[in-house]
């Protein structure tokens, strides 16, 4: 089965998490937009193209099937490429963190764009130190407890000790977190072992470390979900 990954060239964003899975698993799969440009996605995004309408990316083409939002996109790949349990059980407690974990990044999205996504971040810079001091002393710790529990239950994983699509997605998003609030996450690391563990196991994967160390890796940077705005850091 051949995939093909639609999401803006120049940043890691949203499409990172589907992206992993995808280079975790050695999966057959074409990154379009940055072959083509972000241009090769207006067909889908403005309906023309037919079939399922994407709000945004990312979103996956398989055959006739366009699937999108980066949960339903991993719940669908994760049987196909042996990426979560057979359990039922398992899967749906598998999609049901992967969603607290995108409530999560819409938060730590709007920490720096609290007021409007059109707006540039220094048209909100008072706001956003506002938002960035509530998710830096109650939203992070909240949020990533939940998740140093959920692998406390299950040994050292999140979905019943095996690797699975949710590992990846906690890895990208703590090196997001590094990136973008090194001050704040250096405060947490000791309330957070387990999760540090994982995100180090699952950068020690082959194909992980391999894809790390390509190019075909982005660097994290100031126009994606993790920037790092040093005033937004601030210990105050």
């Amino acid at each position: 089965m051949r995939y093909e990954l639609y999401y803006w060239t120049g940043i890691q964003g949203r499409g990172e998490f589907v992206r992993l899975a995808l280079e975790d698993a050695a999966a057959d799969y074409d990154d379009v937009a940055r072959q083509h440009g972000d241009q090769a996605m207006n067909g889908f995004l403005d309906g023309s193209h037919g079939g399922a309408l994407p709000f945004a990316p990312p979103f996956l083409k398989v055959g006739r099937l366009v699937i999108a939002q980066v949960a339903n996109i991993l719940q669908y790949l994760g049987p196909r490429l042996d990426l979560v349990p057979d359990s039922e059980a398992r899967r749906l407690y598998a999609n049901q963190l992967q969603l607290t974990l995108a409530d999560l990044v819409a938060e730590i999205h709007d920490s720096h764009h609290p007021i409007a996504s059109s707006l540039y971040y220094e048209d909100q810079r008072a706001e956003a130190k506002r938002r960035a001091r509530h998710l830096r002393s109650e939203r992070l710790p909240k949020f990533l407890g939940y998740f140093e529990q959920a692998l406390e239950l299950g040994g050292g994983r999140c979905v019943l000790r095996e690797h699975s699509y949710v590992d990846l997605s906690l890895f990208q998003l703590m090196a997001g977190l590094d990136y973008a609030y090194p001050n704040a996450m250096r405060r947490l690391r000791p309330r957070l072992p387990r999760l540090y563990a994982l995100a180090q196991r699952v950068a020690e994967r082959p194909r992980i470390a391999a894809y790390l160390a390509s190019p075909r890796r982005l660097a994290f940077n100031e126009d994606g979900i993790f920037r790092h705005y040093p005033e937004l850091d601030d210990p105050d």
